[in-house]
């Protein structure tokens, strides 16, 4: 077992203090969005076995055999299949969807056919692999995810009293809901940009006066879509948000965000979890590329509930956000002080993140390795490891 030396991706959304708090750190005063556990290649962690640090990546080349297992070799290639991180948004994600495992293939090799350079800015396929991804809260987290039922996106829209988002009110109402969706959010990304920034300003005025009015239904998406307006004024996606559901996690609760489900991070601290692929496809509330087209192709145009996910213990004290991915598996061990250590035994690459506590980690070597609040871990293949002390620790995997 090898502790991990991360890298932190400054991106301009990210909070300025939430992961220098989490790793009792000084703020710079820049923003620190994301760190990153795992070996993916645009920032891979590093660990050190004798001869100095070393990336990950360049360790699983080396003998993926041995490092991952043979039968995650064999379903997954000589890679590791997931990607950790925590993430700390201080600002709106841009709004977005991700394809599927098909969608994704015939992409990328259609823009490989086509000669679009991987770095082109129009580029919507970086990779021939899904991204399916799970947040888990580490504090109150805001996030929009999924559809409203068109009726409710209709009420909510019409309350704000806008004249020229009348016409989204109507379709909403009048049509069938995967055609009502599909036709609100093609009609808001493809409109006149001016007619759009005017509108989308005068739904964020509304929204702000919304939310601060007593007894208003809603009252805390209004204030969401309002905070959306001021990171991203006359942005389109401020509409296009309103279509979605607003979801505000507490800590411990969790989002898995499958194929084709338009969301975005707001504002909060979470631990992240998601194939290892950079294929996004955006919505809006961000300056780069919108590609509407293959984005309506891509986006599924149904509505519910956005699916909040809490997690199932098991007799070994393991809490398990389940997940209908082969990926990744993400669990959580809740360790009180006198706890008995707990088993780690896996066929395949392990990372373990603390993030609360003290975890104490010792192989059948007698290795031992301590953790503390925001340091993490990484378990080859076969590696038999207890985990004891008295710690919150995040355990990720490849999913049996």
């Amino acid at each position: 077992m090898n502790r991990l030396l991360n890298t932190i991706r400054p991106y301009a959304w990210g909070s300025t203090t939430a992961i220098p708090e989490l790793l009792g750190t000084e703020p710079t005063g820049e923003p620190q969005a994301e760190l990153w556990m795992g070996a993916h290649p645009g920032a891979p962690s590093r660990v050190d076995r004798g001869g100095g640090p070393v990336p990950l990546d360049s360790v699983i080349d080396a003998d993926p055999d041995a490092e991952l297992g043979d039968a995650t070799v064999k379903r997954f290639g000589p890679r590791l299949p997931f990607l950790l991180k925590v993430l700390a948004a201080g600002a709106p994600l841009s709004l977005q969807v991700h394809p599927d495992l098909a969608q994704a293939k015939a992409g990328f090799a259609d823009e490989e056919a086509r000669g679009i350079p991987l770095d082109a800015p129009h580029r919507n396929y970086k990779d021939a692999n899904h991204k399916p991804e799970m947040l888990v809260a580490l504090s109150p987290f805001d996030g929009l995810c999924g559809f409203r039922r068109p009726t409710q996106a209709a009420d909510l829209i019409e309350a704000l009293g806008i004249g020229t988002l009348a016409p989204y009110v109507d379709i909403l109402r009048a049509h069938p809901q995967d055609r009502a969706l599909r036709e609100v959010l093609a009609a808001v990304l493809g409109a006149d940009p001016a007619e759009t920034a005017a509108t989308a300003r005068a739904a964020a005025e509304a929204a702000a006066r919304l939310a601060e009015t007593p007894g208003t239904p809603h009252a805390t998406a209004y204030a969401a879509y309002a905070g959306i307006a001021h990171s991203f004024p006359g942005d389109r996606g401020v509409i296009a948000a309103m279509l979605l559901n607003h979801v505000r996690l507490q800590p411990g609760e969790a989002l898995y965000l499958g194929a084709g489900v338009p969301h975005a991070y707001l504002e909060g601290l979470g631990v992240e979890i998601m194939a290892n692929s950079d294929n996004v496809l955006r919505c809006g509330l961000t300056p780069k590329h919108i590609d509407v087209p293959e984005l309506l192709r891509v986006v599924r145009f149904e509505a519910g509930d956005p699916g909040v996910l809490r997690p199932e213990a098991a007799p070994d004290g393991e809490e398990l956000y389940a997940a209908p991915i082969d990926e990744f598996r993400l669990s959580r061990y809740v360790l009180a002080p006198g706890t008995d250590p707990r088993p780690l035994n896996q066929g395949t690459a392990q990372i373990l993140l603390c993030t609360a506590g003290e975890a104490r980690l010792r192989a059948d070597d007698g290795t031992a390795l301590t953790l503390v609040r925001g340091e993490s871990a990484y378990l080859p293949a076969g590696e038999h490891v207890e985990l004891g002390g008295a710690a919150t620790v995040f355990r990720a995997t490849v999913a049996a």
